[in-house]
Order: C-alpha cells, then sequence, then structure tokens
C-alpha cells in the first residue's frame, strides 16, 4: 500500500514537471516570434487597408459613419430588421442651446457672499391658487417615468423611497396606477394619460396634484406599445387582454377641440378634491397658443418639456425633429404667462435636459418654479450595479419593466444612491445661492446672471458680458 502511493505521488510529479517544461518551451517559442508574429500581422491589414479599392476596403465603413454617423447606421439597421417604427430611448443626441453661455454674478464686494452657516430655503409651492397647493422642501422633482410602460416595480418603489427621504413629489407617468408605489411615495403626482387607464379615480383620490398628460420633450401623439412589452402586472393593472398592445390616443378622452378643456378641467377639479390640476406639454414653435388655451381652461401648473428631454421610447423623427430647446421653452413660457398677468397664479416645472445643479438653478433664476430631473435619477438607480448585467448587457436593462434582469436591482442600494444625488444637488445650488449673497430661491432673479454671447441675451433679456 505505502509503494503504491510513493508510486502515484511519483507519477503526478513526473507528470508535473512534464506540463511546466512543456510550458516552458511553448512560453519561450511565442516570445521569441511574438513580435514577428504582430509586426506580420500588422503589415497585412494595413497594407489591405491602403491597398484595397474603396468597393472591397474596410474603411468604406469609416468614411460611412463620418458622413452620417454610427447611431444612423444602426437605426437604418433596425429599421431594416423590422420594418416597423423604432424605439429610441432616453431622447435625443442633438446638441441643442441650452445653458452653457450663461454665467452667474458672484456676490464679493459691493455685495457679499453668505457664510457656509446660513441656512437657504429652498421650499416651493405648486399650484398657489389651489385648495392644496403641493408643497415641497426643495424645488427638484422626479419626472413622471412610467411603471409598465417603461420602469420595473423595484425601480418605481426606489424612486419613490427616495422623494419621500428627499422631501420632493415623484410623478406616476402615464402606465398604470401601482399601489406599491403610492405606499412607498411621500408626495405623488397622478398623471392623467391618453391611455384607457388614465384617468383612474384611485389614483385621482390618493394623489397629492394632478398631472394632465398632452405630450413631452421627446413624445407627442398617439402610439402602440406592443404586448410582449407589458405582460405580466402591468398588463392586468392597464386592464388590457394578454396579447393585446396598448394604443395610446393621440388626445386626452373627451378633447375633441380647443374649447372642450375647460369643461374637463372643472370636472377633473371635483374629483381632485382641491389638488392643483397640472398640464405636461411638448414645448413647440407655437407654445403661446398652447399656453393660451391652457389659461383659458384653467390649469394650476404648467410643465413644459423642451427637446432635450428623454422616454423609454420614442421614434428618432419625434426624438430629434418635434419642440424647442428647453432654455427657449422656458423663456417663452414665462414671458407670455407675464404679460398675460396670471405668472403669480400659475406654476411653471421646466423639463428636458437638466442635469446639472448648475442647470437648475438658472433655469430657476429665469422664472422655473421647480425643474424635472428624469435622467439623473434613472442613472442613479444603478449606481454601484453594473456588475449585474455588464458588460453583456446595457446597465438599463437593470431598470426596464420588460427586462429579464430587473429583479437583480438592489432596491435599497437603488434608493440611497438616488437620495444622494437629490442631496448633492440640493447641497451644490445652496452653496450658489449663498455665494450670490442671497438666502432663499425665491430671491434668484436674470440679474443674477450674465450671458456669453448675443443670442442667449437676446432670448433671457440678460445683460452680455
Amino acid at each position: 500500500m505505502q509503494n503504491t502511493l510513493v508510486l502515484v505521488l511519483i507519477s503526478v510529479l513526473a507528470s508535473f514537471i512534464g506540463y511546466a517544461l512543456l510550458g516552458l518551451f511553448f512560453y519561450y517559442l511565442a516570445k521569441r516570434n511574438f513580435r514577428n508574429i504582430v509586426q506580420r500581422l500588422f503589415s497585412l491589414v494595413i497594407g489591405r487597408l491602403l491597398e484595397d479599392d474603396y468597393s472591397e476596403n474596410l474603411m468604406e465603413l469609416w468614411n460611412a459613419t463620418h458622413r452620417t454617423s454610427i447611431l444612423n447606421i444602426l437605426e437604418t439597421s433596425l429599421r431594416a430588421q423590422t420594418g416597423k417604427i423604432i424605439k429610441r430611448p432616453l431622447g435625443s443626441s442633438k446638441k441643442f442651446p441650452h445653458y452653457d453661455n450663461l454665467m452667474f454674478v458672484p456676490a464679493q464686494m459691493a455685495r457679499l457672499p453668505l457664510e457656509i452657516s446660513e441656512t437657504v430655503d429652498m421650499k416651493v409651492s405648486l399650484g398657489p391658487k389651489a385648495e392644496k397647493p403641493l408643497k415641497l422642501d426643495i424645488p427638484l422633482l422626479i419626472s413622471g417615468m412610467a411603471y409598465g410602460e417603461a420602469l420595473s416595480e423595484e425601480a418605481k418603489k426606489a424612486l419613490a423611497r427616495a422623494a419621500k427621504q428627499s422631501g420632493t413629489a415623484l410623478c406616476s407617468g402615464e402606465g398604470p396606477f401601482l399601489t406599491e408605489e403610492r405606499q412607498e411615495a411621500g408626495k405623488y403626482i397622478w398623471q392623467v394619460s391618453r391611455s384607457s387607464y388614465g384617468r383612474d379615480p384611485q389614483a385621482i383620490a390618493q394623489a397629492d396634484m394632478i398631472e394632465v398628460q398632452m405630450g413631452q420633450g421627446s413624445r407627442i401623439g398617439g402610439q402602440i406599445i406592443e404586448a410582449k412589452a407589458i405582460q405580466g402586472k402591468a398588463q392586468e393593472l392597464m386592464g388590457i387582454p394578454p396579447n393585446k398592445p396598448v394604443i395610446m390616443a393621440a388626445v386626452i378622452p373627451g378633447i375633441s377641440n380647443p374649447w372642450d378643456w375647460p369643461d374637463y378641467v372643472s370636472e377633473l377639479r371635483k374629483q381632485a378634491g382641491g389638488k392643483p390640476i397640472g398640464l405636461k406639454i411638448m414645448s413647440g414653435g407655437r407654445i403661446e397658443s398652447d399656453l393660451a388655451v391652457a389659461i383659458e381652461a384653467g390649469f394650476d401648473v404648467i410643465d413644459i418639456g423642451g427637446a432635450q428631454g428623454g422616454t423609454a421610447g420614442s421614434s428618432p423623427t419625434i426624438s430629434d425633429d418635434f419642440g424647442i430647446p428647453s432654455i427657449v421653452a422656458l423663456m417663452r413660457a414665462q414671458r407670455y404667462l407675464v404679460e398675460q398677468g396670471v405668472r403669480k397664479e400659475i406654476s411653471l416645472i421646466a423639463s428636458g435636459g437638466y442635469v446639472t445643479p448648475g442647470q437648475c438653478l438658472k433655469a430657476l433664476a429665469l422664472g422655473a418654479d421647480a425643474i424635472n430631473l428624469g435622467s439623473v435619477p434613472l442613472f442613479a438607480l444603478i449606481h454601484g450595479q453594473i456588475g449585474q448585467v455588464m458588460p453583456w448587457e446595457p446597465l438599463t436593462q437593470l431598470v426596464w419593466y420588460d427586462s429579464k434582469y430587473k429583479h437583480r436591482l438592489d432596491i435599497d442600494k437603488a434608493t440611497q444612491s438616488v437620495t444622494n444625488v437629490l442631496r448633492s444637488f440640493v447641497q451644490e445650488m445652496e452653496e450658489g445661492v449663498r455665494a450670490l449673497g442671497k438666502k432663499s430661491i425665491a430671491e434668484l432673479g436674470p440679474n443674477d446672471l450674465v450671458a456669453l454671447d448675443d443670442w442667449t441675451a437676446e432670448l433671457t433679456g440678460v445683460k452680455k458680458i
């Protein structure tokens, strides 16, 4: 027995030494020839690229991406594959004019900045003429991102908890009423959408504000959501039969012309019980005409979506080629409401492309009462959890409803990440207000800014530097 064990050990040791020697042989062989192999491959590839005719040359693709873009080539392939309208998530990739050419005027000598110990009042009240205005601790809202049509239940719960912890409101988006989301949220905005389930009495009763959705920054008009994208709980809450798509109407049910709006808002106000009634629209080139109808209808809050807005899925044409930039929308809306003498009666929410505290602070200085954040909390949801899906799937697969990876999202971790982002935004904005020598966001105004170019100065009425 002992001899057998010795023989086995010797055999194992001999095998190990043999494999080690073989490995060393191949290592030195590869090391000796590695430079030559790489050099030959490099010469072959570069030679083909520099010598082949364009019709046979891989560099033809490089030229094509410069003439159009990788995004255009991708979307052409997707259209060729399906023959249907394609749905691009997260909005347009175009670079619209924004807030970059506005700079704050620091308080320094003629006006002194405030010490860090000074408390800054960041509170905001939306819908001042309503019986029950929506009162928030901060001027940042979590924008509407629909359950089922976009986000998972896990993602909606995390956003709702973060909104409550941050002292702000969460908007439902145009999906079905999710009881679990409402239970997690503090202040809750129910979005009356153009769907069959949009005017849910239970949701209206439990909301702190109602928002009628006619459009948003990157989406307008009717649409079809395929049945496979909403299967399960969302489909049941929508009241949609299995394997039937969701048909989103182009117009709110009950509205056939602009003169129907006053009666519609009046009826909705009876259901709302004194809560503010808001309107969400895509900002367009005739925004003043839309605002005139909204004023006549009696809306308390107007949420204007600029062209930089994102969504879970909209056609590239609607995302890229409809609407006007957010800064233009804000200025035209602000001026029109002032001209009509109703600015103090109607709150203004700015939406679309607000991704930094500085942009939010500038919008507040130019007249916005509050800012909707969508992409920022969406990206914050997946912070620290990229290993759950990367590198094989995009990060958003952790939060989309129709993803098979949505259950991997750690709700507690996601909640903390979103809360941290909102807290950071607020602290930076408070720092900015103190640096202006002011104690409240209500004290901000256009005089706190200077413009770097003629176009921005003319648009905003801010003095050019």
